[in-house]
């Protein structure tokens, strides 16, 4: 039995009948990537790799409660299989009484294409987007400009398997492209960035014209002091302080009194009005363009997730509905302890319930402010309040009387993503887009701009 002959779902079948736990989940990970690197306006590097993952979870009855263990290696063969097993349950024995412990899931229907080989991506997935990127080159040679960026395209197949008789896959396609343009003396830089299921729906042409405009803008220089300034967050900068604030948003660390949204003397602020604004910030597995997993996939315990969860369906949910604070994240042993509702957090967000403006529109309605970009190097100063520090990159923009007249310097900033939503005073139109300080992690988000009329740019930062 090696790797690349034996079938993910055979793996999972096997290791579960190798279990001599009280419980065992298994869940095999199969993954292939493909993707194309360029600087200079050519192409430098390209490639695509094949792997797998096995996460096994043991789960051992006491009398003081159920412990668990978990162990993961890639590239399992059929003499490390039964040894990966033992070092679950072994870990479950050394272990004490697990705090989320919970009975493993059960009742869910089996997947129908469960027994179905993995999907794989090739360089196949490019057929379209590398030729039109070989044009964009030669654009943007003839106009001045350098091209470095790459894209990247993932397919993960995942098989979940349990003891208690889950038979549950999914496929998650995942792509990523980042474009950024210099001028050749390299002061001036411009960025933009999607996210794709299948590259069918990207255009580096389009996506050359803008950074070319970008650049143009960035020939007037104007240097501005540190301050508070009415301020346009494009959809990508939305998304990165949103997911920020999601990742801060367990029930239980509420409850606890240790997050932005506890409430002050005790229990959470979930049914609190955050913003004026009838913005819904939500998740849906089954939201189109931004399909995520349906169930829970949980490789460890920790925070807003339990490995005793997974198999767990997820469903749509609202987060913020319109304006109000309507759930925190929750796991089942969450939920027990809070009184709040299972919520497990999902793999996308969208806030949506703006206007249909354009941030051209927003951009044209401006008197005096600030364009961003994009964010960057985002940290997390306070808890408490979920105060978050960061800079701004490639690009801050003057804008006068409904028109961008020049570039000014970049910006660390300090924010919270819950206070902004609080003074923000208009969202546009909401798209999808690729949120760039979390794009390892996290790529399948919608969002508005953002107009905040008193962004807070605490210091000049002297990064490009």
């Amino acid at each position: 039995m090696s790797p690349r002959t034996t079938k993910p779902h055979e793996i999972v079948e096997r290791a579960l009948a190798l279990s001599r736990a009280d419980g065992c989940v298994v869940i095999a990970d199969e993954q292939s990537t493909a993707n194309l690197r360029w600087a200079g306006n050519a192409l430098t590097t390209n490639g695509v790799t094949r792997g797998r993952t096995l996460t096994v979870v043991a789960t051992v009855d006491g009398k003081e409660g159920t412990a668990s263990g978990v162990v993961s290696r890639s590239a399992v063969t059929a003499d490390e299989l039964e040894p990966l097993v033992r070092a679950a349950e072994a870990a479950a024995r050394g272990a004490g009484p697990a705090e989320d412990a919970q009975p493993l899931v059960t009742g869910v229907p089996e997947s129908p294409d469960f027994t179905d080989g993995p999907a794989e991506t090739s360089s196949a997935v490019f057929a379209d987007f590398a030729p039109a990127l070989g044009e964009s080159f030669a654009r943007a040679r003839a106009g001045g400009r350098e091209l470095y960026g790459f894209a990247n395209h993932e397919l993960v197949s995942t098989y979940l398997g349990t003891s208690t008789g889950l038979r549950l896959r999914h496929d998650q396609p995942n792509g990523t492209l980042e474009l950024n343009a210099k001028s050749p003396d390299r002061t001036r830089s411009a960025w933009a960035g999607r996210s794709t299921r299948d590259f069918k729906d990207v255009d580096p042409a389009a996506l050359d014209a803008e950074l070319a405009v970008r650049l143009g803008w960035a020939e007037r220089r104007v240097p501005l002091p540190a301050g508070r300034y009415e301020t346009l967050l494009p959809p990508t900068a939305v998304a990165d302080l949103l997911i920020y604030q999601q990742w801060s948003a367990s029930g239980r660390d509420a409850v606890e009194g240790r997050t932005v949204f506890s409430k002050p003397g005790g229990g959470t602020r979930v049914g609190e009005r955050l913003t004026e604004l009838p913005l819904t910030l939500r998740s849906d597995p089954n939201e189109p363009g931004l399909e995520s997993a349906p169930f829970v996939v949980a490789h460890s315990s920790g925070g807003d997730q339990s490995v005793f969860d997974n198999g767990l369906p997820i469903a749509a949910t609202d987060w913020v509905r319109a304006g109000e604070l309507a759930h925190l994240v929750n796991t089942r042993h969450g939920a027990g302890l809070t009184g709040l509702p299972v919520a497990p957090g999902a793999g996308n967000l969208v806030l949506d319930g703006g206007s249909d403006l354009s941030l051209e529109d927003m951009v044209a309605n401006t008197t005096r402010g600030l364009l961003l970009t994009c964010l960057w190097y985002i940290r997390e100063v306070d808890p408490a309040t979920l105060l978050l520090t960061g800079l701004t990159r490639d690009g801050v923009y003057l804008v006068e009387n409904g028109e961008v007249t020049g570039e000014v310097n970049n910006f660390r900033f300090n924010e919270s993503p819950v206070g902004l939503l609080g003074r923000a005073t208009e969202a546009g139109r909401t798209e999808k887009t690729l949120p760039r300080e979390w794009s390892d992690y996290f790529t399948r988000a919608a969002m508005p701009a953002l107009r905040v009329p008193d962004f807070n740019m605490s210091s000049v930062s002297q990064g490009v």
